[in-house]
């Protein structure tokens, strides 16, 4: 690592000190840690103070938290709560944001506002699940029935639109990346199909060791998993993120309650600690600052892209769950389902290299999301309140009925 990658480094670990130190002063506010990270990353990156250059360390370490943000997103999801209705809702709404989201992308191209109505129609889609989840966690809600619904549905809007990315935004095919992706869900079926099978006594105890020494087994595997799924979906030319969502969700079938509750706390450390952090600084490092403020257009359309994101993705939530969720809970999940970003900052960075997308149009795309962090979130916690109607107990009938 040279001088510059180390202080670059420097600056964001420091920033990454400070976002959460700025949560906590500001805390009745309830401003999500990672809008603080996003914020001093474009202070530090060349639109303003410039002391941070994204070299190739530098921008693999943001990779590496990217994929660990999807990683944990997989693993958060606990299929035996979240399926039937949970499950069955998230993926309609999903699907009703689709068609709504490619009308939106389509009137937004012909107005001539943006290139692609394609990228556009899928970023409307999406729901930042890896970033709701540390709020829902926060806040308790995670094991309740809202939190059950919230992170079904926002599952749906993370893996919908990776997996639309990947079939219809590749070079190949769309025939020929179905049968890959096929392939690639068998291949996923399979390694969780051996993961949870009784493992042997002598291989606990081997895990129950090394999870307390400095080898750190258990928590070595999982990254290893990680690894290996990412490398196995590159291999078969679907999106990266595929592979580490598929990786979070074998892990986390894989594991008994008792393990997941002894490595979540490891593999968060890793994660919420300094990978997934670096990877938001960075994004405010990437983002152009610069494009946004010398257009008018650009900062006007700012309004209206959040807007859509409501409209595309919020919209369904309201019809969808006003008869198992509260009038106050639909319009928390509505909010929720609208808030988006990592996929945004990737779709915009696929759209700029493929020129379909240009950089005040990119910079556009990711200011709303940052702004749907920063916004759809607080009125989503507010309206349920400090001991929300979903506070209760998990109500199994509601969830499966």
């Amino acid at each position: 690592m040279d001088r510059s990658s180390a202080v670059s480094l420097v600056v964001i670990a420091a920033a990454a000190v400070i976002a959460p130190v700025l949560a906590e002063l500001l805390r009745r506010w309830r401003i999500p840690t990672v809008l603080f990270e996003l914020l001093l990353g474009i202070l530090i990156g060349p639109s303003i103070i410039g002391w941070v250059e994204v070299d190739g360390f530098i921008g693999g370490l943001s990779e590496l938290g990217l994929a660990m943000l999807f990683f944990m997103a997989g693993y958060e999801i606990d299929f035996a709560r979240l399926k039937g209705a949970p499950l069955r809702l998230g993926v309609v709404g999903w699907i009703a944001s689709l068609a709504l989201g490619l009308a939106a992308g389509a009137f937004l191209a012909f107005e001539g506002l943006v290139v692609s109505s394609l990228l556009i129609g899928l970023a409307l889609t999406t729901t930042a699940i890896g970033t709701l989840l540390p709020m829902l966690r926060d806040r308790g809600l995670l094991g309740t029935r809202f939190g059950g619904f919230a992170v079904a549905a926002g599952a749906a809007g993370e893996f919908g639109p990776v997996l639309a990315i990947t079939i219809l935004l590749s070079a190949a095919s769309p025939l020929q990346e179905s049968l890959l992706l096929v392939l690639f869900v068998v291949l996923t079926v399979g390694i969780a199909v051996i993961a949870t099978r009784p493992q042997p006594p002598e291989f606990i105890d081997v895990l129950q060791r090394h999870l307390t020494t400095a080898s750190q087994l258990p928590v070595r595997i999982l990254l290893l998993l990680l690894t290996v799924m990412v490398l196995v979906a590159g291999a078969l030319g679907l999106d990266n993120l595929l592979g580490a969502f598929a990786a979070g969700l074998i892990a986390r079938v894989a594991l008994s309650p008792e393990q997941n509750a002894a490595l979540t706390p490891r593999i968060e450390a890793i994660g919420f600690g300094f990978l997934i952090p670096v990877f938001f600084i960075v994004s405010g490092v990437q983002f152009d600052l610069r494009s946004l403020i010398a257009s008018p257009v650009a900062l006007a359309s700012l309004p209206l892209f959040l807007l859509l994101m409501f409209v595309v993705r919020g919209l369904p939530a309201l019809a969808l769950y006003r008869k198992v969720l509260s009038g106050r809970e639909c319009w928390a999940m509505a909010l929720m389902q609208a808030t988006a970003l990592p996929l945004l900052v990737v779709i915009s960075q696929i759209g700029i290299s493929e020129h379909e997308m240009s950089a005040e149009a990119a910079a556009v795309l990711v200011g709303a999301g940052m702004l749907s962090v920063l916004v759809f979130p607080l009125l989503a916690f507010s309206l349920l309140g400090r001991e929300p109607e979903a506070s209760g107990a998990t109500d199994s009938s509601a969830l499966h009925r």
